[in-house]
């Protein structure tokens, strides 16, 4: 599903306008981003829990080559599944 497919989704259930529906997506997006950037964590409760993790420097390997090449450290962000949404998808 693409944003523009959700967007659409999200106006038909919430009877209101695709342009209304698009910047309540939007509004929701930044405010998870901010959050994210911010405290490093955000629970929808039943939904799931998105956090943010260090990923340690690491060495691999070109695939093409078998070359070893250092992997900066970064932060990663993770969803975890609440109760609720595992249940709706199995």
């Amino acid at each position: 599903m693409t944003k523009a497919e959700l967007v659409v989704k999200i106006a038909e259930k919430a009877n209101m306008t695709k342009a209304n529906a698009e910047r309540a997506l939007n509004a929701f997006l930044e405010t998870v981003e901010g959050t994210l950037v911010a405290d490093g964590k955000l629970t929808l409760t039943g939904f799931g829990t998105f956090v943010v993790e260090a990923r340690q420097a690491r060495v691999g390997r070109n695939p093409r080559t078998g070359a070893e090449i250092k992997i900066p450290a970064t932060k990663v962000v993770k969803f975890r599944p609440g109760k609720l949404l595992k249940d709706a998808v199995k």
